[in-house]
């Protein structure tokens, strides 16, 4: 794992490659450790799958060599309790005469972060990624299911570490491959993950996919400024879409653009009709995109398939002091704040639209003692951000998150290095080797 993929060429036409730098180990309980970067590159007949004659190539027959994993470094969070079980040894024959498929399902159906494991097993075993079969079968199984990715920048130097909720385990990627930009995180979906910022003075925005750490800069917008960003990828398709709503400051006069991968270009829509928006804090749900607005009160609604928009007038409960938008899955939406006049009877709740009466329907109350361990005073600050029906607080200087399933109606605490920075920036990630950029 001495070299790394060479980074995507830019939709400007620059083309960068990164050298990738195998992630050097330490001893730290307090962090994740660095993850050791992919390999690219390699013969032809690489793939760690395809059967050969002699018996002996099973990877169980190969000498066992007490190493630490190259991949992925983990933190174990010591809330999190987990079971050591003996490890069971399996007859080597059984992995020499699997079937092809056979072994191609079960692989498909590791955990992304252990798969990194699996590359020191063997030479084959370590081609593992370039393997078009291993990423065909990799892409149709489900998720491995949702983890935590925090961003922030320490020293100039881009960090970032994933919890795997599954797996309950931090992991630190390295960041290097990424230009030295001042970018921020605008989101993730369909395992990318889209940053914007500033390359001096010009406004640039990227995608790239984390676990492959290959990476291309977006062609500039008709309105090349800062703009308000979702990302939208559609893994059916193998495409994905961003769209730019107003301007970061405010300026609404501006046509919506919509970035497509499949055509490398921007197309101009609608103008957002003028409204007072609550924030800045967007919604993807059912192909739409959803914004809080107070004058017109309820919500301004963006449609993909006509790029027109439209108001929505669902009024906000009473007392709202701060609402977040949630997509969750089958064209759930979701309406998360503070209620409350005084600091003393303030409460946490969660509401979803009920999009016949256009009305927002109370679901649930976050329990007294974790609102006031989240937050402390009552102007502090905090955010939130939803995938598949799950719902994820943080706050300023807490150095934890709180979890909500939606259907289970459980909370739960997450802590962990990676959101212990006070200038962190955090999103829900789905990994996937097979998530492509262009």
């Amino acid at each position: 794992m001495d070299g790394i993929g060479e980074s995507s060429e830019s939709a400007c036409g620059e083309s960068s490659s990164q050298s990738k730098k195998t992630g050097s180990f330490r001893e730290d309980d307090n962090c994740p450790k660095q993850v050791s970067p992919i390999r690219g590159g390699g013969s032809r007949n690489t793939s760690p799958l395809s059967r050969v004659g002699s018996r002996n190539t099973s990877p169980l027959r190969q000498k066992v060599i007490k190493t630490k994993p190259r991949g992925l470094d983990e933190e174990r969070v010591a809330t999190f309790g987990k079971a050591v079980h003996p490890d069971v040894q399996m007859e080597d024959g059984i992995w020499a005469m699997l079937p092809e498929d056979l072994l191609n399902e079960i692989l498909a159906r590791v955990p992304p972060f252990m798969i990194f494991r699996l590359l020191s097993v063997c030479k084959r075993w370590n081609s593992i990624l370039q393997d078009s079969s291993f990423l065909k079968f990799h892409s149709q199984v489900s998720s491995h299911g949702p983890c935590l990715l925090t961003f922030w920048k320490n020293s100039q130097t881009s960090q970032c570490s994933v919890f795997s909720l599954p797996l309950k385990t931090w992991y630190r990627i390295p960041f290097t491959f990424l230009p030295q930009w001042a970018f921020w995180l605008v989101g993730s979906s369909g395992g990318l993950v889209c940053f914007s910022g500033l390359d001096g003075l010009t406004f640039k925005t990227l995608v790239c996919n984390p676990l492959t750490q290959t990476w291309r800069t977006l062609p500039s917008m008709h309105y090349n400024q800062q703009r308000q960003l979702i990302l939208v990828v559609d893994r059916m398709d193998r495409s994905f879409k961003l769209i730019a709503t107003s301007d970061i400051y405010g300026d609404r006069s501006l046509p919506t653009e919509v970035y497509d991968s499949k055509l490398n270009s921007w197309s101009l829509h609608q103008v957002m009709p003028a409204v007072n928006l609550c924030s800045s804090k967007m919604a993807y749900c059912d192909s739409k995109l959803y914004l809080e607005t107070l004058s017109p009160l309820g919500l301004m609604m963006y449609r993909m398939d006509s790029g027109c928009w439209e108001h929505i007038p669902a009024r906000f409960p009473r007392s709202l002091l701060d609402g977040y938008l949630v997509a969750g899955t089958q064209k759930r939406l979701f309406l998360v704040g503070r209620i409350g006049l005084y600091s003393t009877l303030q409460s946490m709740r969660i509401w979803e639209l009920d999009h016949a009466k256009i009305i927002w329907v109370e679901i649930s109350r976050m329990p007294p003692k974790h609102f006031r361990a989240l937050l402390r005073l009552s102007a502090e600050r905090f955010e939130c951000f939803g995938q598949d029906n799950l719902i994820c607080f943080t706050s300023w200087n807490q150095g934890k998150g709180l979890l909500f399933d939606v259907d289970k109606k459980v909370w739960s605490w997450i802590g962990g290095c990676g959101l212990q920075s006070y200038n962190s920036q955090v999103c829900f990630y789905e990994p996937r080797f097979d998530a492509a950029i262009y």
